[in-house]
């Protein structure tokens, strides 16, 4: 239902042009109308976004069918969901040769695509109410007066807002903020740096792209060509699949130190290496992987950090979501399809009819208890199901060979599969109709007791 009236009920700022917050511009532009001005606020001169492959899921899919965004994304796929693919689970760290220890067909696979692609097509999906601020990199913001909040740049300029929503990936000035205000009724101050800053997992990230027709030369039964593929070894793994139609492979490849889980990471999180240095990593694995690895081109290696778990995603008028909430370990290729359902249900929320500048805290908190339960436990499984594929679970299968190699390992794909019941569980379209009902049901609440 598009609001009639000219005027804007008020303004949302949302900080980052990434997926998240460009889905959450096009969510409010397109149920909105002109009844909410949005400003989207970029720290860098142009849209654009790190790293190469993402993988959606059906119930993000869904999202881009309620856009009408679904027609054009399903042109840029590498190709559509259906029931007649999924991932190959190999034992890999045997150099003489390993084998496949599993393949799983998803009931609806999913959807994998270049990520340039996907940016590109939201930005032509941003509507006439959607400004765009190139070069702001929000450093804090503070309240104003009632209804109003002033947000800092990096510039030194300033910008007020009614609503502030953080989209700002795992380094989210916006999160820092909320919880250094909250105050100790909301927060435990001990706990705000927990909170605020970003966690190493100990893992280093490998990343490239490389046009399949250089593996397929070198290697023309390469099982990295026919599908995703995930490579599994005791403390590392590598997951491979084809891009842009088939024509390119992406490769991300992890190594795994778990002593070093929650310590400080030297350095820069992200740094090109040399190809030679991804090739070493994986010196005792299969030579399937070893030619895969060396038609790597220009790898880059990334220090994987995670968002620890928060108690809230929001306070007053001001929510986190993507990264910026629940940054997570991209062991089910969940992120950015969760920052999509985050950005969809916030959307319909503050695009409500119902939903005025007084109420705006009711429709964050329904966002809240609809998202916070299910994407911190997309967020712990996803962690558990890497610890899996790398045999460094507690109790179970860890690469050391007890002569029942095979049961154990069966046990553990058993465990594998159970991880993934949540992508066929509900849909984010439902979780916006129970966001809805709660709305609803708390503005009657707050009614019956003014009355």
């Amino acid at each position: 239902m598009l609001l009639s009236s000219d005027t804007p009920k008020f303004r949302v700022a949302i900080c980052g042009a990434g997926i998240g917050g460009l889905v959450l511009a096009i969510t409010i532009g397109k149920f909105a109308g002109s009844g909410i001005h949005i400003d989207l606020y970029e720290a860098h001169d142009a849209i654009t976004t790190a790293g190469a492959g993402i993988t959606l899921w059906p119930r993000t899919v869904e999202i881009m069918k309620e856009l009408g965004m679904y027609d054009e994304m399903s042109r840029i796929m590498t190709r559509p969901p259906s029931a007649s693919h999924g991932p190959i689970f190999r034992k890999s760290n045997v150099p003489e040769g390993g084998f496949e220890w599993f393949h799983h067909i998803f009931e609806h696979g999913p959807s994998n695509m270049h990520r340039q692609h996907l940016v590109d097509l939201f930005k032509q999906h941003l509507s006439s109410s959607c400004t765009v601020h190139f070069n702001k990199r929000l450093t804090e913001y503070d309240a104003q007066s009632p209804g109003s909040l002033v947000l800092h740049f990096a510039d030194d300029s300033t910008a007020t807002t009614n609503v502030l929503v953080g989209a700002d990936g795992i380094r989210s000035a916006v999160r820092k903020t909320l919880f250094e205000i909250a105050g100790p009724g909301i927060v435990d101050p001990s706990k705000i740096r927990h909170y605020s800053d970003p966690s190493w997992t100990g893992t280093l990230v490998y990343r490239s792209v490389f046009p399949a027709e250089k593996l397929s030369k070198l290697d023309p039964n390469n099982v990295a060509l026919k599908d995703l593929t995930l490579f599994c070894g005791k403390g590392k793994h590598i997951v491979s699949y084809p891009l842009a139609q088939g024509t390119h492979i992406n490769i991300v490849a992890f190594v795994s130190d778990e002593q070093k889980a929650g310590t400080p990471f030297e350095g820069h999180w992200a740094s090109d290496v040399s190809p030679e240095e991804l090739e070493e990593a994986y010196q005792d694995f299969e030579p399937d992987v070893k030619h895969l690895l060396k038609c790597a081109e220009k790898p880059s290696r990334w220090a994987l950090h995670v968002v620890n778990e928060l108690p809230l995603f929001t306070c007053d008028r001001v929510a986190l979501i993507g990264d910026a909430s629940h940054a997570m370990t991209p062991h089910f290729g969940a992120g950015a399809g969760q920052s999509i359902e985050d950005a969809f249900v916030l959307g319909r929320l503050l695009a409500h009819p119902l939903t005025t500048l007084s109420n705006v805290p009711a429709a964050l908190k329904a966002y809240q208890d609809v998202r916070l339960p299910f994407v911190q436990l997309i967020a712990r499984r996803s962690e558990r199901h890497g610890h899996m594929l790398q045999f460094c679970l507690p109790g179970y299968y860890d690469g050391t060979d007890r002569g029942n190699t095979r049961e154990e390992m069966e046990i553990l794909k058993e465990n594998i599969l159970d991880q993934w019941d949540w992508e066929g569980e509900g849909s984010a379209v439902a979780e916006w109709v129970r966001a809805e009902s709660q709305l609803q049901e708390d503005l009657c609440q707050q009614r019956e007791n003014g009355a």
